[in-house]
């Protein structure tokens, strides 16, 4: 078996990259807006590849915080919920000046751990994201502080990038941070760490050299850089971590600046196929012979080839597709209630908003959140 290599980021498909609160704001300056200009110039470049980029961003807290007059340290809630409420205006409006001048057009997406692990928000997350990118947008995506309680916290941006990164099918996910990759032990505590270049699998050995945060503006350390690792490279995407001071930080690592790379197992889209069909199906949907091709040809599924709907379910549960003769052809999200999925079965698309009372989606299951 040929040794693993180093992926390669001009090769990104679809890439997203985390910003650090330390990167992007000084304490006593404030926002670090030529290092912003030139992180904008990096991602001109990327989309001038025809990759697609998605920007997960801190910042809002600490640039509330002092716009505010609120002192360092950790903050009530409440207090902390205000700052991102400020903070978060001055972040989009930074990114819309740095990338505007590009030609890029920039979007504000703001997300809570209950919209990822709940299946129907879920799928309306990712068909925003999905839309954004399509129409060229870069996302500036955040935690959504103002609402957030910590019961429905990532608690961490790095967590939050990983999760983007499979929402969106990401290739490559980069977190920028306040040190070049991943060390046996803290390297501004002890001076015989080693930095790894490359980790193929994250092993109980590894997870027990992260220590905790560096910075004093960041809350996340390298204990949370590897709990991305490890949904990032679950979803087929891989993972680098670099220090992101640099003044075009991508540019940096595509000429071989320190990182350390975690490597998947699989691409996105297998990854996903495969999550997918590890699901226990919720319902049945059974289609005609024109289906079963079109599926077969990798369409996907519409509600005009349906000929029955069993079972109840909610939007974006799993169920099982079914053949004219009861044969089980693949699973897949579904993007109708059961109820829902009944009234327009055997229609057109373009009946659905006459059947159900306003627009729907095009498709019953999108190929993309199909396996057959």
């Amino acid at each position: 078996m040929a040794p693993l290599t180093a992926p390669d980021i001009t090769a990104a498909r679809r890439l997203v990259v985390k910003i650090g609160s330390a990167l992007l704001v000084d304490r006593a300056s404030g926002l670090r807006t030529e290092w912003l200009a030139g992180l904008a110039a990096d991602v001109a470049q990327v989309k001038a590849r025809g990759a697609d980029v998605v920007l997960v961003s801190s910042g809002s807290i600490a640039l509330g915080r002092k716009v505010l007059g609120l002192p360092d340290g950790a903050l009530p809630l409440e207090q902390a919920q205000a700052a991102a409420a400020v903070g978060q205006i001055r972040l989009a409006r930074a990114y819309e000046e740095v990338l505007s001048p590009h030609g890029i057009t920039t979007g504000q997406v703001l997300v809570t751990l209950e919209d990822t692990e709940d299946r129907r928000r879920y799928l309306n997350s990712r068909a925003t994201m999905e839309t954004l990118l399509a129409l060229g947008v870069v996302p500036i995506v955040n935690e959504n502080d103002t609402v957030a309680t910590d019961e429905i916290r990532f608690g961490d941006n790095d967590r939050l990038a990983a999760q983007i990164a499979v929402t969106v099918g990401a290739d490559q996910l980069i977190l920028l941070s306040d040190v070049d990759g991943f060390y046996s032990a803290n390297p501004k505590e002890d001076p015989t760490a080693v930095r790894f270049d490359l980790v193929e699998q994250i092993t109980p050995q590894i997870e027990a050299m992260a220590g905790g945060p560096i910075s004093g503006l960041s809350k996340g350390g390298m204990k949370t850089k590897l709990m991305a690792a490890k949904t990032a490279v679950a979803g087929g995407c891989a993972m680098a971590i670099m220090e992101g001071s640099p003044p075009r930080p991508l540019t940096a690592l595509a000429q071989g600046a320190n990182r350390t790379w975690f490597i998947p197992q699989a691409d996105p889209q297998v990854a996903r196929k495969r999550w997918i069909a590890a699901m226990k199906p919720r319902g049945e949907v059974t289609v005609d012979a024109g289906a079963v091709a079109a599926l077969r040809g990798g369409k996907s599924l519409l509600p005009a080839g349906v000929t029955q709907v069993a079972g109840q379910f909610g939007r974006g549960d799993p169920v099982a597709i079914l053949g004219p003769a009861a044969e089980v052809l693949g699973k897949g999200l579904i993007r109708y209630t059961a109820a829902e999925a009944r009234a327009i079965a055997g229609h057109r698309s373009a009946e659905i908003e006459g059947i159900l009372g306003y627009p729907g989606r095009a498709a019953l299951v999108h190929r993309d959140d199909m396996v057959v």
